[in-house]
C-alpha cells in the first residue's frame, strides 16, 4: 500500500519525512513522520487562548476538519479538555460536539462561542456588589491580596447565586470563564502573586514556599479591570463574520459532561469526524491541578479525580478506551473518521499509539494510519520531564482510523 493511499482526503507534505510500518497487535499499520502542521502554517484565533493542561494546538484539529469534513458536517471531541477541536469547528462552519467528565470543561467551552462586546462585560462586572472584607472559607492569603480575595469572593458568591437560580445568562457564563482562567499564574495579568502557570494550581503549602524563596507577598490585583483585558485579548481580531459562525455552532451544539463511553444524548452515526486527545496514563494529575478552579465555581474536585481517566495501570487505561471507541463507532457515520492523538508516557517506554490501534480496530473502525508530527520543543514538555524530540509531548502522534460505509 503506498503511504498517499492511507490519506485520500489529505495531500501529504512534499517531503513527509521518514516512512515505515508497524506491528500493532495483530495489526500492521503504515507509520509517517513529518511536519503535517505548524503554528507558522495559520495563526490561531486568539479565543483559543485559555489555559488548560496537556491540551494540543489548534492548528493539529484544523488539519483534519478541513480535509476530511464539509461546512455542516458534525465534528465532536469525547476528551474535549478547553475546548480546542469544536471551537476550531465552529470557525470553520461545522456542527459541534463536547464531552469531559471534568465540567470545568463545559464552563471554559460554552461561553467561547458567544463572544460578548466589551462594554457589556464592563457594565455587568461594575453592576455586581462588592462585599468589603470579605474572605474564604479557606485559607487564601498566600494567592491573593486581601481585598484582591475580597473581589473574588464577592464575584464568586454572585455567580453561584445566579447559577442556582436559574438566572445565570450568557454574560455570567463569560464573565465566569475569564475569572475562572485568572484566578491564579505567572504574570501581573493573573488574580494572584506569582505562581506556576494557570494551568497548574499549586497546593497552599507549595505557594508559601514560593512566596518565600521569591521573597514575595500577594500584591493587590483589580479583579474587573483584569476580566476585562483577558475579554479584550479574546477578542481581538473576531469580526462579525467569526461571531456568527461561533454563535450558530454554539446555539446548535451538544456541550457535555459525562462518561466517553456512554453518551445517548449523541445519536447514532451523526458524526463525521472525531478529533480528541484522552488523558495519558498519569502524566497530568487534572483535579489537583485545577482544584483553585473547582472551589472557585461550587465543583466538588475529589469527585472529579474518582470520574476522570487519571491511572498508572495500562490496563485499566486500555479498558476505558476500547469502551470509548465503541461508542465511537456507535455515533461515527459510515465513512467518517476517527483521528486518536495521544503520546509516548514514561520516557519512551510506553507507546499509546500502537495501544491504541487495536482497541479502534476490536470497536469496528480500519486503521488506516499513525501519523507523527514533529514539534518543537516546549517548556511545557520540560515540566513534564521530557528533555528531547525522541520522547513525549513534544510530538503529536495521531491514529486516524475510518468506519467503513
Amino acid at each position: 500500500m503506498d503511504m498517499e493511499d492511507c490519506f485520500p482526503e489529505i495531500p501529504l507534505p512534499a517531503a513527509a519525512g521518514s516512512r515505515d510500518w508497524v506491528e500493532a497487535g495483530s495489526v500492521r499499520i503504515p507509520r509517517v513522520t513529518g511536519e503535517f502542521w505548524t503554528s507558522r502554517q495559520r495563526k490561531a484565533s486568539p479565543i483559543h487562548e485559555i489555559s488548560y493542561r496537556a491540551c494540543f494546538k489548534p492548528q493539529l484539529p484544523r488539519f483534519f476538519i478541513s480535509g476530511m469534513t464539509r461546512e455542516g458536517d458534525c465534528v465532536y471531541d469525547p476528551f474535549s479538555g478547553r475546548g480546542t477541536t469544536v471551537l476550531e469547528a465552529g470557525l470553520l462552519a461545522r456542527k459541534v460536539i463536547a464531552n469531559d467528565t471534568n465540567p470545568l470543561s463545559r464552563i471554559l467551552t460554552r461561553p467561547r462561542f458567544f463572544p460578548p462586546d466589551e462594554s457589556e462585560v464592563r457594565e455587568r462586572l461594575f453592576a455586581i456588589p462588592l462585599i468589603p472584607g470579605a474572605k474564604a472559607e479557606i485559607d487564601l492569603s498566600m494567592f491573593y491580596h486581601r481585598d484582591t480575595e475580597a473581589e473574588i469572593i464577592s464575584l464568586r458568591s454572585y455567580l453561584i447565586d445566579r447559577e442556582e437560580s436559574g438566572d445565570e445568562d450568557a454574560l455570567d457564563a463569560w464573565i465566569r470563564m475569564v475569572a475562572t482562567n485568572r484566578l491564579t499564574g505567572h504574570s501581573s495579568g493573573f488574580f494572584s502573586v506569582y505562581t506556576l502557570p494557570p494551568n497548574q494550581a499549586v497546593s497552599p503549602g507549595r505557594q508559601e514556599l514560593i512566596n518565600q524563596r521569591r521573597n514575595q507577598v500577594p500584591p493587590y490585583r483589580d479583579v474587573r479591570e483584569l476580566i476585562l483585558r483577558k475579554t479584550r485579548s479574546l477578542v481581538r481580531g473576531l469580526g462579525p463574520h467569526e461571531k456568527d459562525l461561533l454563535k450558530k455552532a454554539g446555539e446548535a451544539g451538544l456541550f457535555l459532561t459525562g462518561d466517553s463511553r456512554s453518551t445517548p444524548a449523541i445519536s447514532g452515526e451523526s458524526v463525521r469526524l472525531t478529533v480528541t486527545s484522552p488523558p495519558f496514563l498519569d502524566t497530568v494529575q487534572y483535579a489537583q491541578d485545577n482544584w483553585l478552579r473547582c472551589w472557585f465555581n461550587g465543583i466538588d474536585a475529589p469527585g472529579i479525580e474518582q470520574n476522570l481517566t487519571v491511572t498508572r495501570s495500562l490496563g485499566e487505561w486500555c479498558g476505558v478506551m476500547g469502551g470509548t471507541f465503541r461508542e465511537l463507532c456507535r455515533i461515527t457515520c459510515p465513512g467518517g473518521y476517527v483521528a486518536f492523538e495521544v503520546g509516548e508516557v514514561r520516557k519512551g517506554r510506553i507507546r499509546l499509539d500502537e495501544h491504541v490501534v487495536p482497541l479502534g480496530a476490536a470497536a469496528g473502525f480500519r486503521p488506516l494510519a499513525i501519523m507523527v508530527n514533529q514539534q518543537t520543543f516546549t517548556k511545557t514538555s520540560r515540566i513534564w520531564g521530557i528533555g528531547n524530540n525522541d520522547s513525549g509531548t513534544n510530538t503529536n502522534r495521531i491514529v486516524l482510523f475510518r468506519k467503513e460505509e
